[in-house]
Formats: structure tokens, C-alpha cells, sequence
């Protein structure tokens, strides 16, 4: 401030020219200027503080929801987090526990296959079955050509009990049964091979269970199969082609009662009103159909079977022994007679001796046994 201004404040007289008063009111203005812009700029950092503050609670509020929102996050991921491990928990103790029940469900599947092959092995009806001769006995009565329109004939099957002999075992078999108990009772043999011993164990035998059956045959005398018809006509007018052709006697035929044909696979039968057709035309094999050209198809007999009375049984030797541990210091031939020596003493607990025989080592033979007589074949 001036020192004009300053006089004019204290209220000290002076004169004041009207330049200085001039003067002083426009600096007088610019300081209440200066105030009022101080004034505004207070108010409106104030103002700016107010909004400012606004801000910084809305913010503190916005951070503690979202606080509030994360904490409850947290939890809602921690009780999901829980419960997944929990059911994780339950389904691991359910897998352990399925693999249980599925190894479980595997052994009794496994003993199960076991028993299956056992029973088939005991049942089985597939079997190398020898050559069995037979012999013509009788005929039944003959009845009237009507009437007798199938060749019948019944077959019995039965299959001898075997053993598979392995190299270093034999099998003896005495004429007395209990020989065959006493050798049975002893740890071992020693057999005398000229002037070396060796120790022979004798086992009881176990042999697998055999099968009896018998096989009913019908073939008929009238009816006929015949296949590799082709399709060269409709079904209909092939069928007809078919009667008409095996009705004729030139080509071996006769009297047709019906016909069936199959035109898929070219298959049918033919039935004939008489007997002697049927069979003379399956001994030929073949068979000539006019069909516009000849068409040759093959002719086979129609004939039926049955398995009945199908039986198992189990055959035990008693009058035979296997023996085992049989060193081959010896031929074949020279040890199997040391062998029958042995035990044809009474002195060794033998006996007189039905059969025996001795296989080496690195050969098999195998044993059929029969109700009559027990005997091993190779």
C-alpha cells in the first residue's frame, strides 16, 4: 500500500489531488479483486475438498462391498472347494470300491471259465473215437410200402476212457485186483536192471470221464434235397420247371407229389409219390433240369438225427498201475521185461501180470481201457 493510501487511512489530513485518489481506488479495486479471486478459489478447492471427500466414501464404500462381495467369494469357493474334495473323497471310495466288486466279479468270472472247461472236459462229446468193427445181426419186420417211408437206424456211440502215457511211466495191469492194491501201498519199487537198481513209484490211475450215446437216423425214401439252383426264371415258373423235369422218367425221375424251392440260394426238395426214385437219383449224385437249357444241381439225401440217451461215466481201472520216475538205462523192449519180472514176484508184492507197457522218455502213447479188459493202444 502506498503512502498516500496509507495517510488517507490513518485519517491523517491531507490533501489529495484527484490523480492519487484515482489511483488509489483502482488499487483499492485491484486488491478487492485479488480478495474476491481468493475468496472464489477457496470456495472452490473447498468445494473441490467436499467433492473429493464424496469420492474418497463412495470409493471406501465400493471397497468394502467389494470386500464384502470377495469375502463372501471366498467362502462360497472354499464350502464348493470342500465339497468338491468331499465328493472326490466318496467317488474314489466308490472306484476302490468297484474295482473290488470287479475283481471280484473277474475271480468268479475266472473260476467260472474253469469250471465251464471242466464240465466240457467232462461232457464233451467231441472225442477221438476209435474204429469200432461191426456185424450185421438182424432186420426188423418190413411193413407195408405205405407206410415205410424212412430208412431207419440207430447207432451207438460210446467212447473208451484213455490215458495219455508220458516218457518214463509205464502202465501194468495184473490179473489179480489186489495186486494191483499191494503195489499201490508201497513209497516205491527198486527194479533190478542187471546189476543197477533204480526206484520206480507206482500211482493209482485218474482217468477222464467218457460219453455213451446213441444216434437215431431217418433218411427218407421219397423226399429229396437238391441245391445250386440258379435263379435263370422267376421262383414260380422255376418251381414248375422243377416238377416237370423231375417228373420225367428219361431223366431218371418219377411221379412228383410237391416241390419247394428256395430262390435265394438256389435250394428245395422234392418229394415223389413212390419209393426208388429217391434213392436212385441220390446214387446218381446229380440231376439234369430243362429250364430252356439243362441246368445240372446236385441231388443229397434228406435225413434227420438225433442224439439220445446221452450218458458220462467214469471208468476205474483197478487191476492197473501207473508207474513213474523210469530211468532209461535200458532199451525199450529190455527195460519193459525187467519191469514185468519185477512184478510178477511175490516176493516184490506182485502178482501175474494181464499186460504192460512201457513208454521212453520223449514219447507219449495213450491208453483206451474197455469194460471187458483193460489194454493200451498206440
Amino acid at each position: 500500500m502506498s503512502d498516500s493510501a496509507a495517510d488517507l487511512l490513518n485519517g491523517e489530513p491531507e490533501i489529495l489531488d484527484e490523480e492519487k485518489m484515482s489511483a488509489a481506488a483502482e488499487e483499492l479495486q485491484k486488491y478487492k479483486d485479488l480478495i474476491q479471486c481468493a475468496d472464489d478459489e477457496r470456495s472452490r478447492l473447498l468445494l473441490e475438498k467436499m467433492e473429493a471427500e464424496d469420492g474418497k466414501k463412495k470409493a471406501q464404500k465400493e471397497f468394502e462391498d467389494l470386500a464384502e462381495i470377495e469375502h463372501k467369494l471366498g467362502f462360497q469357493f472354499k464350502e464348493s472347494l470342500d465339497e468338491t474334495q468331499e465328493q472326490r473323497k466318496n467317488l474314489d471310495r466308490v472306484k476302490r470300491d468297484l474295482q473290488r466288486e470287479l475283481q471280484d466279479l473277474q475271480n468268479k468270472l475266472d473260476r467260472k471259465k474253469a469250471e465251464t472247461v471242466s464240465l466240457q472236459q467232462k461232457f464233451k462229446i467231441k472225442a477221438e473215437i476209435p474204429v469200432k468193427r461191426m456185424k450185421f445181426t438182424q432186420t426188423e419186420a418190413e411193413e407195408k410200402e405205405d407206410r415205410d417211408e424212412d430208412v431207419s437206424g440207430v447207432f451207438t456211440v460210446t467212447q473208451r476212457p484213455s490215458f495219455l502215457l508220458k516218457g518214463g511211466q509205464a502202465l501194468i495191469t495184473f490179473e489179480e485186483e489186489n495186486v494191483a492194491d499191494q503195489i499201490l501201498r508201497l513209497a516205491k519199487c527198486s527194479v533190478a536192471c542187471d546189476k543197477i537198481k533204480m526206484d520206480v513209484k507206482p500211482y493209482s490211475l485218474t482217468l477222464e470221464p467218457s460219453v455213451k450215446f446213441e444216434v437215431h437216423i431217418k433218411v427218407s425214401k421219397k423226399t429229396i434235397k437238391f441245391s445250386n439252383a440258379p435263379p435263370t426264371l422267376p421262383e414260380e415258373r422255376m418251381t414248375d420247371r422243377l416238377e416237370i423235369s423231375f417228373s420225367k422218367a428219361s431223366r431218371g425221375g418219377g411221379e412228383v407229389d410237391s416241390v419247394d424251392y428256395d430262390q435265394q440260394n438256389g435250394t428245395g426238395r422234392v418229394t415223389f409219390v413212390h419209393t426208388g426214385v429217391a434213392e436212385n437219383l441220390v446214387l446218381r449224385k446229380t440231376f439234369s433240369v430243362d429250364t430252356g437249357s439243362d441246368v445240372k444241381v446236385d441231388v443229397l439225401p434228406l435225413y434227420e438225427y438225433q442224439l439220445k440217451k446221452f450218458q458220462t461215466y467214469s471208468g476205474v481201472p483197478n487191476h492197473t498201475v501207473l508207474l513213474g520216475g523210469i530211468q532209461d538205462l535200458l532199451d525199450e523192449e529190455d527195460l519193459q521185461d525187467h519191469l514185468e519180472i519185477h512184478f510178477q514176484k511175490p516176493s516184490n508184492y506182485g502178482g501175474e501180470v494181464q499186460a504192460i507197457k512201457y513208454v521212453p522218455t520223449g514219447r507219449s502213447l495213450t491208453a483206451f481201457f474197455n469194460e471187458a479188459k483193460e489194454e493200451t493202444d498206440g
